[in-house]
Protein backbone atom coordinates (compact mmCIF):
# COMPACT_ATOMS: atom_id res chain seq x y z
CA UNK A 1 0.00 0.00 0.00
CA UNK A 2 1.03 3.58 -0.56
CA UNK A 3 -0.19 6.90 0.78
CA UNK A 4 -0.77 9.66 -1.77
CA UNK A 5 -0.43 13.28 -0.63
CA UNK A 6 -1.92 16.00 -2.84
CA UNK A 7 -0.45 19.37 -1.88
CA UNK A 8 0.26 22.44 -3.97
CA UNK A 9 -0.96 20.73 -7.13
CA UNK A 10 1.60 17.91 -6.77
CA UNK A 11 1.07 14.31 -5.74
CA UNK A 12 3.66 12.61 -3.58
CA UNK A 13 3.46 8.85 -2.96
CA UNK A 14 4.90 7.28 0.19
CA UNK A 15 5.29 3.50 0.41
CA UNK A 16 3.87 3.26 3.93
CA UNK A 17 1.11 1.26 5.56
CA UNK A 18 1.01 3.21 8.84
CA UNK A 19 1.47 6.91 9.58
CA UNK A 20 0.70 9.47 12.24
CA UNK A 21 -0.66 12.99 12.00
CA UNK A 22 -0.11 15.57 14.69
CA UNK A 23 -0.97 19.23 15.05
CA UNK A 24 -1.53 21.94 17.64
CA UNK A 25 -5.14 23.01 18.22
CA UNK A 26 -5.71 26.63 17.10
CA UNK A 27 -7.64 27.73 20.20
CA UNK A 28 -6.37 25.54 23.04
CA UNK A 29 -2.75 25.37 21.76
CA UNK A 30 -2.74 21.71 22.78
CA UNK A 31 -1.21 18.88 20.76
CA UNK A 32 -3.41 16.30 19.05
CA UNK A 33 -2.20 13.18 17.25
CA UNK A 34 -3.74 10.34 15.31
CA UNK A 35 -2.43 7.04 13.97
CA UNK A 36 -3.75 5.96 10.55
CA UNK A 37 -3.37 2.81 8.44
CA UNK A 38 -3.43 2.64 4.63
CA UNK A 39 -5.63 -0.35 3.77
CA UNK A 40 -7.40 -1.69 0.66
CA UNK A 41 -10.62 -0.17 2.07
CA UNK A 42 -9.06 3.30 2.42
CA UNK A 43 -7.51 5.24 5.29
CA UNK A 44 -8.42 3.81 8.70
CA UNK A 45 -7.88 5.69 11.94
CA UNK A 46 -6.41 3.37 14.56
CA UNK A 47 -5.85 5.67 17.54
CA UNK A 48 -6.31 9.30 18.59
CA UNK A 49 -4.68 11.14 21.47
CA UNK A 50 -4.94 14.63 22.88
CA UNK A 51 -2.79 16.27 25.53
CA UNK A 52 -5.68 17.73 27.53
CA UNK A 53 -9.20 18.69 26.55
CA UNK A 54 -11.09 21.83 25.69
CA UNK A 55 -13.11 23.58 23.00
CA UNK A 56 -13.69 21.15 20.12
CA UNK A 57 -11.20 18.59 21.33
CA UNK A 58 -12.97 16.33 23.77
CA UNK A 59 -11.47 12.86 24.16
CA UNK A 60 -13.53 9.91 22.93
CA UNK A 61 -15.88 8.09 25.32
CA UNK A 62 -13.46 5.18 25.81
CA UNK A 63 -10.41 7.43 26.38
CA UNK A 64 -7.85 6.51 29.01
CA UNK A 65 -5.20 8.80 30.46
CA UNK A 66 -1.75 7.50 29.48
CA UNK A 67 1.42 9.50 30.21
CA UNK A 68 -0.50 12.79 30.17
CA UNK A 69 -2.40 11.99 26.94
CA UNK A 70 -6.06 11.04 26.61
CA UNK A 71 -5.89 8.06 24.21
CA UNK A 72 -8.81 6.29 22.50
CA UNK A 73 -9.82 4.31 19.41
CA UNK A 74 -12.27 6.33 17.30
CA UNK A 75 -15.12 4.52 15.60
CA UNK A 76 -14.92 5.80 12.04
CA UNK A 77 -15.34 3.82 8.82
CA UNK A 78 -12.45 3.73 6.32
CA UNK A 79 -12.07 7.07 4.57
CA UNK A 80 -11.51 7.46 0.85
CA UNK A 81 -9.63 10.69 1.57
CA UNK A 82 -8.69 12.89 4.50
CA UNK A 83 -8.57 16.65 3.88
CA UNK A 84 -6.27 18.77 6.01
CA UNK A 85 -7.20 22.45 6.10
CA UNK A 86 -4.57 25.09 6.70
CA UNK A 87 -6.27 28.00 8.46
CA UNK A 88 -3.16 29.93 9.40
CA UNK A 89 -4.53 30.10 12.95
CA UNK A 90 -2.56 27.16 14.32
CA UNK A 91 0.95 27.72 15.69
CA UNK A 92 2.36 24.95 13.50
CA UNK A 93 1.79 22.92 10.36
CA UNK A 94 0.41 19.39 10.21
CA UNK A 95 3.17 16.87 10.91
CA UNK A 96 2.96 13.53 9.12
CA UNK A 97 5.36 10.87 10.40
CA UNK A 98 6.06 7.37 9.10
CA UNK A 99 8.84 4.81 9.44
CA UNK A 100 11.05 6.83 7.07
CA UNK A 101 10.77 10.19 8.85
CA UNK A 102 8.44 13.16 9.16
CA UNK A 103 7.22 15.92 6.85
CA UNK A 104 5.30 19.14 7.48
CA UNK A 105 2.16 19.85 5.49
CA UNK A 106 -0.06 22.93 5.14
CA UNK A 107 2.32 25.37 6.82
CA UNK A 108 0.72 28.42 5.15
CA UNK A 109 -2.92 29.48 5.28
CA UNK A 110 -4.88 28.15 2.33
CA UNK A 111 -2.43 25.32 1.58
CA UNK A 112 -4.98 22.51 1.65
CA UNK A 113 -3.69 18.95 1.65
CA UNK A 114 -5.55 15.75 0.73
CA UNK A 115 -4.42 12.30 1.85
CA UNK A 116 -5.63 9.11 0.17
CA UNK A 117 -4.63 5.55 -0.64
CA UNK A 118 -2.72 5.52 -3.92
CA UNK A 119 -4.36 3.62 -6.77
CA UNK A 120 -2.82 0.20 -7.38
CA UNK A 121 -0.73 0.03 -10.60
Amino acid sequence: MSLCILAGGKITALAVSLFSLSWTHSVQKTEWRETWAVTPAGLEIREAAVKGSGAGMEPGPDAVLRDGWWVWHPSLPPQERVSLAASGMTPSAWRLCHNGGCIELGAKAGNAVVLSRCPEP
